[in-house]
């Protein structure tokens, strides 16, 4: 759309435009920031920040926030009771979780998942914004390309610029408190392998971590139990069989977590 030749990085499949001034790229970008999976503001989909970027009423995301109604209102087919549910959805927006403020700033290889993780373990986006690309690799299920693509995201002038406009409107920069959870899991070792169906994989480790616990990505002797869902590692299943390292399924887990003792198991 805008003339410029299109990227494709070594190692990856996807071709892009790199020019962050692309009207294509600006309302792609704010139109995600806007979305349900994001920031949840109703009345202001594609087609509508189509609108009002050509109507230069929106230049990047931290606009939605400083927009001038009375120019929305002259629009063809926005009444006052339309201008007033954009301008209320807009507000509501302030109070969206951290996790979805970093969804809808749009960086990239940060995706739902990868965000509620820093969400939860960094719990305020000052700590995502200062951190290393080291410190944010080092975080459980971030690894090193997303966490030096946060951190490249967040040293560019341009993007903390939008940053501080959404902090002085208000946005919620703040992750969820950590909960008060029972240590009782500290000196255990505990594997998660296969699918489970109340736990995604990250959270199982979460709440193993989260009591006190530690979990290692292998069995050894040093493992107290391997919890095992749907389609389990085979080579896990095994080595807990060798070394009669206690088995449990997704119930056994839910009393281990709650009660810190290994049920009745089964090798």
């Amino acid at each position: 759309m805008c003339g410029e030749k299109l990227v494709r990085l070594d190692g990856e499949s996807d071709t892009f435009c790199v020019n962050d001034q692309c009207p294509g790229q600006r309302v792609q970008r704010i139109s995600h920031f806007a979305s349900r999976g994001a920031m949840d503001i109703e009345h202001l989909g594609e087609r509508t920040v189509y609108q009002f970027v050509q109507a230069g009423l929106l230049h990047d995301v931290a606009d939605i926030y400083s927009l001038d109604y009375t120019k929305v209102s002259e629009f063809e087919g926005w009444a006052d009771i339309s201008v007033t549910n954009l301008q209320a959805a807009v507000e509501a927006s302030k109070s969206r979780p951290l996790a979805n403020l970093l969804v809808g700033l749009s960086i990239r290889h940060l995706g739902a998942t990868g965000s509620q993780i820093l969400a939860r373990q960094l719990r305020h986006l000052d700590r995502i914004l200062d951190a290393s690309a080291e410190e944010l690799s080092g975080v459980e299920g971030i690894g090193p390309i997303i966490g030096a693509s946060v951190q490249r995201f967040f040293a560019t002038p341009g993007n903390r610029e939008v940053v501080e406009r959404l902090r002085a409107v208000g946005l919620n920069f703040e992750g969820p408190a950590a909960p008060e959870l029972p240590q009782n899991l500290v000196g255990l070792s505990i594997v998660v392998t296969g699918t489970l169906e109340g736990w995604s994989r990250e959270q199982a480790e979460e709440a193993i971590k989260s009591r006190g616990g530690k979990s290692p990505s292998s069995v050894s002797k040093k493992t107290t139990a391997v919890v095992v869902g749907t389609e389990p590692g085979a080579a896990k299943v095994t080595k807990a069989a060798e070394l009669g390292v206690p088995v449990l399924d997704e119930a056994g887990f839910a009393r281990l977590l709650e009660t810190g003792e290994l049920p009745g198991v089964s090798a």
